[in-house]
């Protein structure tokens, strides 16, 4: 067989199957809408403590920086990430954040995971938003690659393999 008749033929299979090429080429999720993406986070703030039984302490964070979107589709490419959260001093960390673009369209998540320490981790949970991102769910992980603490209470750090997934919300999602 010629490559153009083979060309023809896996053509015609995929038409009958009703799959396009680039359908057969999406990766599994894909086809429930979700769009992948990675980005970095640095963030600047303030972690306010108070001691706890056991020589610890608890805390509470708010952070404020850049959230870049390095690869992947649905989301603009930049953001101003606010958080804050609680630390309870035994490795339970909750909190909320809030993503805002350069048109004030905001992307709201509930925050879970270990204190804000280097190395430590927190997974995104995202739960709506406004503007071009109303309606939007889904998901996102990340590890500190450092956490600066300075004087008064002021931290810097900086996230890496920030990774996680995005779609819109359907009726019957």
């Amino acid at each position: 067989m010629s490559h153009r008749a083979a060309l023809v033929a896996g053509s015609l299979a995929l038409a009958l199957t009703g799959l396009t090429p680039a359908a057969a080429r999406q990766e599994p999720g894909a086809a429930a809408g979700w769009r992948p993406f990675e980005a970095t986070w640095s963030a600047t703030g303030r972690r306010l403590v108070v001691a706890i039984e056991g020589g610890s302490v608890a805390a509470i964070v708010e952070i404020s920086g850049a959230v870049v979107i390095t690869s992947g589709e649905g989301l603009g490419r930049g953001f101003r990430g606010e958080a804050i959260g609680f630390d309870d001093g035994q490795g339970l960390g909750v909190g909320r954040a809030v993503w805002t673009d350069e048109n004030d369209d905001r992307i709201f998540s509930r925050l879970k995971g270990e204190p804000l320490q280097t190395g430590k981790g927190l997974v995104g949970t995202i739960t709506g938003g406004t503007g071009r991102y109303a309606g939007l769910e889904g998901e996102y992980a990340f590890t500190w690659q450092y956490v600066v603490p300075a004087e008064d209470g002021v931290i810097q750090g900086r996230s890496v393999g920030l990774k996680g997934r995005v779609r819109r919300a359907g009726p019957s999602q």
